[in-house]
C-alpha cells in the first residue's frame, strides 16, 4: 500500500452472548434493516505463523467460520472501536467481571386487546 492510498478501516466489536464476552475484528459494520441489530460483514482473523495456538480465537474461527454476515443484537453490544489494525479474537468468561447484559428487550411488548 502505497503512503497516498486510503487505508481501511478496521473495526473491533465486543460484545456479550451467552455468559462470554467475545471480541472480533470486522471490514464493515453498520445498523440493520433488522429491527435492534447491528450488522458486521468481513470478519478478519489474523494469519498465525507461530505454531502456539490460543484456544479462544481457534473457537472464534470455527464459530464464524461460514460466515457471510453477522447481526448482532443492538443491547448485546458493549463497545465498538475503529482501530487501526486488527487485533487478536478473543473470548472470555463474563464471570466475575463488572460486564453485564442489559436487561429487557428491544422489542415493546405488544398491546393487549
Amino acid at each position: 500500500m502505497s503512503k497516498n492510498e486510503p487505508q481501511e478501516s478496521v473495526f473491533r466489536v465486543v460484545f456479550v452472548q451467552q455468559g462470554e464476552v467475545f471480541e472480533i475484528c470486522c471490514r464493515f459494520i453498520y445498523q440493520s434493516d433488522l429491527h435492534g441489530f447491528v450488522e458486521i460483514e468481513e470478519l478478519l482473523f489474523g494469519e498465525r505463523s507461530q505454531l502456539v495456538l490460543d484456544p479462544g480465537e481457534e473457537k472464534l474461527k470455527a464459530m464464524f467460520a461460514d460466515v457471510k454476515r453477522s447481526f448482532i443484537p443492538l443491547h448485546s453490544i458493549l463497545r465498538i472501536d475503529e482501530v487501526g489494525k486488527e487485533g487478536r479474537p478473543a473470548v472470555v468468561p463474563a464471570s466475575g467481571s463488572n460486564v453485564s447484559v442489559f436487561p429487557g428487550s428491544v422489542i415493546p411488548p405488544r398491546p393487549e386487546n
